[in-house]
C-alpha cells in the first residue's frame, strides 16, 4: 500500500477561522490524507492566516516563513491571503495562496502538491468532521462575511458580505455534535444577529419540517438539542429582544457577547457601528429583568481618532451603568485599507495605554462585584481541564466562555475529568473567576 500524504497544519487568528480549519483538515481526512504535529512529519504545510491588523498580517508573514524554513512546501489560505502579491513578494517560494473559507482552493492546492492515496480505513471520518476543540465543546459557524461597513474594519473587502448558511446545514451539524458528545455550541459569525438576512430568511427543511433563517428561529432549534448554546458576536438589533426569553427558560445560555465598541454618540457615529447606543443601557436593564442570569460580554475600542476625555468618561459611565459583566479592551491601531485612516484627532499613545488602564480598573470593579453576588450559589460548571496534583477542577460556568472570560476554580475534585458537567456551590470569587466545591453527583 503506498504512503498515506501527511499534512502540517497552522491555525491563526479568531475562532472563524478555526472553524476554517477544522472544515479542511475533515475535507482531508476523509479522502484519505494524514496529519503531523510537527514540521518534519509533513509532504505539506498549510498555514491559515489572519490579516485583520497590521500586527496580525506580521505574525501571519512570519508564520509562513517559519513553516517555509522549517518544511519548505507550503500552501496559505485565511484574511491575509487575499493579499496574494504581498504575500508572494515576501516568499515567493509558496506553493499556492486563497483567502478566507476557499476550501476547494485548498484541497486542489493539497491535491497538486500531495495527490491522495486511497485508503479504505484511512478516510473514514467522524459524522462530526474532526475539530481542533476539545470533545466536549464546538464552534458552529453559522455565516460568512458581513454587511456593515464599520470604518476602522476590513473584514468585509476580506471575507466579502454576509453570507447565511441554510438553517438546515446549521442544525444537522449542530445535532452531529451533540449526538458524537458535544456539550456546548458557540454560535459564531461575523454579525450572528443578522443570520438569514441575505438570503430573505429563506426556510430549509430540517427532518422534514420547514425552518426558517432568522436568529430567533436559530436559537429556538439549537435550544431543543440538549446542549449549552452560547452566542457570539451578536449586533444589539431589536429583534434581539425576543431571544432573552429563552434565556430564562434555559433553553439557551443567558450570555450575550455584544461588541459595543464605545457607548459615546460622536464616536459611535465616526466608528460607522450599526446598531444605536443611545438606548442601550435601557435595554440591558430590561433584558435582565426578563432574565437575571443574563451575562454580558464585551470589546471596546480606546484612542479611537476623535476620541476626547469627555467621549472616553461617557464610556467608562456607561460601563459601570450596564454592569458589562466581562470586557475586553483594545487600544486603537490603525488597519491598512480602513476608512478611520482618514478621520482627524489621532490620539497620542500614552493617552492610548492611559484609558486602556482606567477603563479596565473599572471592568475589574465592576466584574468583581458581579462575581461576588454568585457566592453561595448552586450551578451547573463544564469542565475544561483537571489539576490531579492539587484535587483541582477548572472549569466554566454558564456565564464564560473558553479563552476569553473567567473560570470556576473546583477544589476537592477527586474522579473529576475534562468533559464532565458538574454541579458546584460557589464558596468565593475574584477579579475574573469563582470558586467552587462539588454540590452533588455529575450530571450525564
Amino acid at each position: 500500500m503506498a504512503q498515506v500524504p501527511t499534512i502540517g497544519l497552522v491555525s491563526l487568528g479568531c475562532p472563524k477561522a478555526l472553524v476554517d480549519s477544522e472544515r479542511i483538515l475533515t475535507t482531508l481526512r476523509a479522502q484519505g490524507y494524514a496529519f503531523s504535529p510537527s514540521y518534519d512529519g509533513a509532504d505539506v504545510v498549510i498555514v491559515n492566516t489572519c490579516g485583520f491588523l497590521d500586527s496580525a498580517k506580521a505574525e501571519s508573514l512570519e508564520a509562513i516563513g517559519e513553516a517555509l524554513n522549517e518544511n519548505g512546501r507550503v500552501i496559505v489560505t485565511g484574511c491575509l491571503g487575499t493579499e496574494d502579491e504581498l504575500i508572494r513578494a515576501t516568499h515567493p517560494s509558496v506553493l499556492a495562496v486563497s483567502g478566507p473559507h476557499q476550501y476547494e482552493a485548498v484541497v486542489e492546492a493539497v491535491h497538486a502538491a500531495v495527490p491522495p492515496v486511497h485508503n479504505p480505513f484511512a478516510d473514514l471520518v467522524p459524522p462530526e468532521g474532526l475539530k481542533l476543540t476539545p470533545r466536549h465543546y464546538a464552534y458552529l459557524k453559522i455565516s460568512e462575511g458581513c454587511n456593515n461597513r464599520c470604518s476602522f474594519c476590513i473584514i468585509p473587502s476580506i471575507r466579502g458580505d454576509l453570507v447565511s448558511r441554510p438553517v438546515a446545514s446549521v442544525l444537522y451539524e449542530a445535532e452531529r455534535l451533540v449526538k458524537a458528545g458535544t456539550k456546548e455550541l458557540m454560535i459564531i459569525s461575523q454579525d450572528t444577529s443578522a443570520f438569514g438576512v441575505d438570503i430573505k430568511y429563506a426556510s430549509s427543511k430540517f427532518h422534514g419540517r420547514d425552518i426558517e433563517a432568522r436568529f430567533l428561529t436559530l436559537a429556538e432549534e439549537l435550544g431543543e438539542l440538549g446542549a449549552w448554546i452560547r452566542m457570539h458576536y451578536v449586533y444589539p438589533y431589536p429583534h434581539v429582544d425576543k431571544v432573552i426569553p429563552l434565556m430564562a427558560a434555559g433553553k439557551i445560555l443567558p450570555y450575550l457577547d455584544i461588541p459595543f465598541q464605545h457607548a459615546s454618540p460622536t464616536v459611535l457615529k465616526a466608528m460607522r457601528r450599526p446598531a444605536n447606543q443611545e438606548k442601550t443601557a435601557d435595554r440591558i436593564k430590561a433584558w435582565r429583568q426578563v432574565c437575571p442570569d443574563l451575562a454580558v460580554r464585551s470589546t471596546f475600542i480606546v484612542g479611537f481618532p476623535g476620541e476626547t476625555e469627555e467621549d472616553f468618561q461617557m464610556l467608562l459611565d456607561w460601563v459601570e451603568e450596564t454592569q458589562i459583566d466581562r470586557a475586553g479592551c483594545f487600544e486603537y491601531e490603525p488597519v491598512s485599507g480602513a476608512k478611520a485612516n482618514e478621520i482627524e484627532g489621532v490620539v497620542p499613545d500614552e493617552v492610548k495605554h492611559e484609558r486602556y488602564a482606567r477603563l479596565m480598573e473599572v471592568a475589574q470593579d465592576v466584574s468583581t462585584e458581579r462575581l461576588a453576588s454568585r457566592v453561595g450559589r448552586t450551578i451547573d460548571a463544564l469542565v475544561d481541564d483537571v489539576d490531579p496534583e492539587n484535587n483541582r477542577a477548572i472549569a466554566r460556568s454558564q456565564w464564560d466562555a473558553p479563552d476569553i472570560d473567567g473560570t470556576v476554580i473546583i477544589d476537592n475534585a477527586d474522579g473529576i475529568k475534562p468533559g464532565d458537567m458538574v454541579s458546584v456551590t460557589v464558596t468565593d470569587s475574584d477579579e475574573y473567576d469563582l470558586y467552587a466545591e462539588p454540590a452533588g453527583p455529575r450530571l450525564q
